[in-house]
């Protein structure tokens, strides 16, 4: 008489468990691997200066400061920020840009540049502007850029036209809730 050895729960566990890892991998190009920049602005990562939270504050209709944080990713060339256009001048256009040094590997924050680039144009806060951002390389950055209201984190934007005397900031309903 043969003896046959059953399978025991443990056993079936184990390959349940070793079945369900393999078919449920995440596989490639995982949303960990990818970039996030938590920000109310457009990135552009596709040049050598990364353009980073870029966004227009405004305090009145059609007047407003374009800001961003320049990155320069070579490490031997410094790259100026040279000027700033748009596809539809009605849409946007900025007076003489001052150029921006960006020295290699650095950071610069135009949010807090004491020459402030100022726009013009037909857009207003919750708008999406097109932005060409050029630098001396020879690159361009061209994204959508959003146009937000000078209230908040960018209540202290050098150069952005009087807004609101005070930010309309949802309260929470008694309760907590």
């Amino acid at each position: 008489m043969q003896l046959r050895k059953q399978s025991t729960p443990r056993t079936l566990i184990g390959a349940l468990l070793l079945a369900a890892a393999v078919s449920t991998s995440c596989g490639f190009n995982l949303a960990t691997d990818r970039y996030y920049t938590p920000a109310n602005g457009a990135n552009d990562r596709a040049g050598v200066v990364d353009v980073l939270a870029a966004t227009v504050v405004t305090g009145a209709e059609g007047e407003g400061v374009f800001i961003a944080s320049l990155s320069n990713n070579s490490q031997t060339e410094s790259v100026q920020l040279e000027g700033l256009s748009s596809n539809d001048q009605e849409e946007l256009s900025a007076a003489e840009v001052t150029p921006v040094d960006i020295a290699p590997g650095a950071l610069v924050n135009l949010a807090i540049s004491e020459t402030p680039i100022a726009v013009t144009g037909t857009f207003a806060a919750g708008d999406y502007v097109q932005v060409n951002v050029a630098f001396s390389n020879g690159e361009t950055a061209n994204m959508k850029v959003p146009v937000v209201v000078n209230c908040g984190i960018y209540n202290d934007v050098a150069g952005v036209p009087a807004g609101p005397e005070e930010c309309a900031i949802a309260e929470p309903a008694e309760g907590g809730e």
